[in-house]
């Protein structure tokens, strides 16, 4: 049977608590060699696309002008799609959190459930056939209403979570309702909204590959072509970029969540 030696002045629970997590580490470890293996794997993929002896509706697709363009397409309905989400369900929730508005909590927060559980696809095709318009806003604003939710939730409970002690005692150096929201609530629950948001913007990048049904562009094209056409190839070089945009993009959200998130507060 193996002793346990205490140390004098330190305890058993102090002295664990030093050592680096495994689940710390494993993500330390996650995020120094995700982006290597993405830009390893979609570099190899790219490389063997474009050196191969392709047949003539090959080469029409895949050249490097039009797979950047349609990567290009997909980042930018990625951006405004995060941009909007943003922009809506931060405000909103810190809304639905004031005294006033929690009554209408879960009118908000049933909405965005249901834009959640309803298929990406039938959103898209549904707001196309009721709105008329086509390309990246017709992507854009379904996605949106899609995505909403992960950051809409963790708004709120990041807010709801701060401990009263600290709200009170905010308000006790003479602090205003505001004053305490900006810096007080709002810093301690940054590291749940960036948690929603990295969650949304990988939806985001998922979804993203459905704006060709609308004339949205993305490299959901490259994956049509190749489909239609059985071009294996195409497909091969769509949905690859796809993956390793989505990882890339969530290994962007694991730094801003490192970086962002206030000091302690991990």
């Amino acid at each position: 049977m193996t002793a346990v030696v205490e140390l004098p002045g330190v305890s058993k629970t102090s002295a664990v608590e030093r050592r680096p997590s495994v689940t710390s580490r494993s993500e330390r470890f996650r995020l120094f060699f995700q982006p290597i293996a993405v830009v390893v794997i979609v570099a190899a993929v790219v490389i063997w696309a474009l050196t191969s002896d392709l047949n003539a509706n090959e080469r029409e697709t895949l050249n490097l002008p039009t797979i950047m363009s349609l990567l290009g397409q997909h980042i930018v309905i990625t951006i405004v799609v995060s941009l909007l989400v943003v922009a809506i369900a931060v405000p909103l929730g810190i809304a639905l959190t004031r005294p006033a508005l929690k009554w209408l909590a879960p009118v908000f927060l049933a909405i965005a459930n249901i834009g959640q559980a309803a298929p990406a696809l039938g959103v898209i095709v549904l707001f196309f056939l009721w709105s008329g318009i086509e390309g990246l806003w017709a992507v854009a604003i379904p996605l949106v209403f899609y995505t909403l939710l992960p950051v809409l939730r963790n708004t709120m409970v990041g807010i709801q979570q701060v401990d009263r002690s600290l709200i009170d005692a905010g308000r006790g150096i003479g602090m205003s309702a505001g004053g305490v929201l900006m810096r007080v609530e709002l810093p301690l629950a940054v590291p749940l909204i960036l948690a929603g948001l990295r969650t949304a913007l990988v939806l985001a990048v998922g979804t993203a590959t459905l704006a060709f049904f609308v004339n949205g562009g993305g490299l959901g094209e490259l994956i049509d072509t190749g489909y239609k056409l059985q071009l294996n190839s195409v497909m091969y070089v769509g949905a690859v970029l796809a993956i390793g945009l989505a990882l890339l993009v969530d290994w962007l959200g694991g730094i801003a969540e490192r970086w962002l998130a206030p000091k302690g507060a991990e």
